[in-house]
């Protein structure tokens, strides 16, 4: 950072920079204003349920997880207001409000004067674990089947890196948009959350076919559920609450988050046939190894011994395409990173890795047991993430994300909310 020469007094600077400011402010003309409507290109805020879930992925996203810092549950049912509020706004775009000549102005500005109602910006809103301690008087109204992210026999999670009261995922078509949408609302939620952890991913520019690619050259989700199917969604996506979860949480979806590193400098170095076994397709088409096209189907019948697809290939082990398999498909959401070099001086890359299900032990869980030691973990670390529940949707200008999660009592703190 540029220090500031020892001759010019800092307060007269910042007077100096507020006069400045109050000045461009008096004699600027004033933007058009943009159109306060859902964005054509974006998902819709309101519904029951959160729309970005189903979205595709944009181009861009960070995944943030959260602190909860708010002293009670009346502070912690003003959070999720604000949350909601500047969530509504940023995606459905609009002139900031002012806030007057000597303040700070009212937003970052790195999107210009508006913002636009175009941005196509996805907001998710999540819940961990830690959320239902004791702290909110919250126990007994925890979604039935959260709990804090199991440690996996592969794995080599840091705990900086996992967790967390409230996770946020924001996705966009540009950076900018994430990185705006992320400033305004830890802007406005100062006092209420503290970030624990932050990363950010992206995708590759959509391909004729579709599929984005992950960083060992693949194509990466060719085989999940169509989330345009919305009985399909209703019976692997969303929750339910005569499945035992409580009333408030219904429309809401199980949201494991898996940062995992790719030793792509180690991946790089063998064969590309060794590749293709490893992972299960033709990396060129992401056909798999006993079809012609991505989207043809393995025919694990016709191959029991694996002379085509190995047995423990990845694809094989994470939907061997049984009967009873079909119940543990999720959705995923899954997002290259690129976090420059590690301390040892390799790459440090890898996937960040999002999904959603109505029952993440029935699902992920039984996948991830199925994936334990296989090949592909010769060239992966999962090292962070969590578990979190994606709140409901909210359904119109006077619902809120937890609304109903709230309603009545007291926390423990004290406060009604």
């Amino acid at each position: 950072m540029r220090r500031v020469p020892w001759h010019v007094p800092r307060r007269g600077l910042l007077r100096g920079a507020l006069a400045a400011g109050a000045a461009a402010t008096l004699t600027a003309p004033a933007p058009p204003p943009a159109p306060v409507t859902a964005s054509a290109s974006g998902p819709r805020f309101h519904g029951p349920h959160q729309a970005a879930i189903l979205t595709p992925p944009a181009r861009a996203t960070a995944f943030t997880s959260f602190d909860v810092t708010a002293a009670d549950r009346r502070e912690l049912a003003d959070l999720l207001r604000t949350l909601t509020d500047r969530a509504r706004f940023l995606t459905t775009g609009g002139t900031p409000a002012p806030t007057g000549i000597t303040a700070p102005p009212p937003d970052s500005g790195i999107l210009g004067p508006y913002v636009p109602a175009d941005g196509g910006l996805g907001v998710t809103l999540s819940a961990g674990a830690s959320l239902f301690d004791g702290r909110y008087g919250l126990a007994d109204r925890a979604p039935r089947l959260l709990r804090t992210m199991p440690v996996f026999p592969d794995d080599d999670l840091d705990p900086a890196w996992c967790h967390g009261d409230l996770g946020l995922q924001l996705c966009a078509d540009s950076p900018d948009t994430v990185l705006h949408a992320l400033r305004d609302l830890t802007r406005h939620t100062r006092g209420g959350l503290q970030i624990r952890w932050r990363l950010d991913g992206h995708t590759a520019p959509p391909r004729p076919s579709g599929t984005p690619r992950n960083l060992f050259g693949f194509k990466d989700g060719t085989s999940g559920p169509d989330p345009r199917d919305a009985r399909l969604m209703d019976r692997l996506v969303w929750t339910t609450a005569d499945s035992g979860e409580p009333p408030w949480a219904a429309g809401g979806s199980y949201q494991v988050v898996r940062l995992i590193r790719m030793l792509t400098e180690f991946w790089d170095r063998i064969p590309l046939s060794e590749q293709e076994r490893v992972i299960g397709r033709n990396r060129d088409t992401g056909a798999p190894l006993d079809g012609a096209r991505e989207s043809d189907p393995p025919r694990y019948a016709h191959d029991p011994q694996g002379e085509a697809t190995p047995l423990d290939s990845h694809i094989r082990l994470a939907h061997p395409r049984t009967p009873g398999s079909e119940a543990h498909r999720l959705l995923r959401r899954s997002y290259n990173y690129d976090r420059g070099v590690a301390g040892n001086g390799t790459l440090d890359q890898g996937l960040l890795f999002c999904c959603y299900q109505r029952d993440p032990v029935r699902q992920f869980t039984t996948v991830q047991k199925r994936l334990a030691g296989e090949p592909l973990t010769d060239y992966v670390t999962p090292f962070g993430g969590g578990w979190f529940f994606a709140f409901p949707g909210v359904r119109d200008r006077a619902d809120w994300y937890g609304r109903a999660l709230l309603a009545g009592g007291t926390g423990r703190t004290g406060g009604s909310a």
